[in-house]
C-alpha cells in the first residue's frame, strides 16, 4: 500500500515515514502543496496522508483541486486545526477521515488500515485463500494452519495477489507496493520474491500469466 505522506514538518515527516514503513506501507513524502497535486496527477498513490498547513497551497485548497480533477484517492487530513467547523470543512472539501495534532501514531496506522481494507476486497483483516490465511493486522501468514515465517517484502507480494485474488498483477503494480522514491530495484526483484512465496506456499499458489504478472486464483 502506498502512501503519499503531505507534509512540511521534516523530522515529523521522517518520524512518520519510517513508522509507516514498519508497518509494511510504502512511504512517499512531498513538503509541499503544489508537489502533492503533481505526484496525484503522475503516480496517483493508494491514500494521502494530508497535512492542512502547508507553505504554498493551503490543505483544504489542495484536496480541493485533487478532488475537482476527478481523483477519487482516499485523503486522511492530518491538521493542528482541531475545532468542529474545521473538521466539518475538511470531510466536506473530500476529505475521507480527519485527525488532530497531536496524534499517536498508532491511532493513524489503525485509521489507514481501515482505509486499506476498504481499498481491498476483502471485508475483513483475515484473507482466506485455499490453504493460505493472512492477517493483516498481525502481519501473520499460515498454511494448513502453521505459521509461515516471510520477510517483508515476500508477505507485501502476497498480500497484494491475495487481496486482489482472481485478478492479474503486473510486475509494475507489485513493485509499487513495495519500492518507496529513490529505492533501487533490482530487474527480476519480483520474481525472485515470488520464486521464494512459492518454495513456502507450494509451486501452484502463486500463477504466472506470461507476458502480464502475477495472480492467486480465487479458491
Amino acid at each position: 500500500m502506498q502512501i503519499l505522506l503531505v507534509e512540511d514538518d521534516q523530522s515529523l515527516a521522517s518520524g512518520l515515514c519510517k513508522a509507516l514503513r514498519v508497518e509494511g506501507f510504502v512511504a512517499n513524502h512531498v513538503a509541499t502543496g503544489k508537489a502533492a497535486i503533481h505526484v496525484v496527477d503522475v503516480d496517483t498513490p493508494d491514500i494521502i496522508v494530508l497535512d492542512l498547513g502547508l507553505p504554498d497551497i493551503d490543505g483544504l485548497d489542495v484536496l480541493k483541486g485533487i478532488r475537482a480533477a476527478g481523483s477519487a484517492v482516499p485523503v486522511l487530513v492530518l491538521t493542528a486545526r482541531s475545532s468542529v467547523d474545521a473538521r466539518v470543512s475538511g470531510l466536506d472539501s473530500g476529505a475521507d477521515d480527519y485527525l488532530a495534532k497531536p496524534f499517536e501514531t498508532a491511532e493513524l496506522i489503525a485509521r489507514l488500515r481501515v482505509i486499506e481494507r476498504r481499498l481491498s476486497s476483502c471485508a475483513d483483516s483475515r484473507i482466506s485463500v485455499g490453504n493460505v490465511v493472512l492477517d493483516t493486522i498481525s502481519r501473520e501468514v499460515s498454511l494448513y494452519g502453521k505459521a509461515v515465517e516471510l520477510p517483508r517484502r515476500e508477505y507485501t507480494v502476497l498480500k497484494t495477489l491475495m487481496e486482489h485474488s482472481g485478478k492479474v498483477r503486473t510486475r509494475e503494480q507489485l513493485e509499487s507496493q513495495l519500492y518507496a522514491w529513490g529505492e533501487e530495484i533490482s530487474s527480476n526483484a519480483i520474481e525472485v520474491h515470488v520464486h521464494y512465496l512459492r518454495k513456502k506456499l507450494g509451486n501452484e499458489f502463486i500463477k504466472t500469466v506470461r507476458g502480464v504478472g502475477y495472480t492467486v486464483p480465487r479458491s
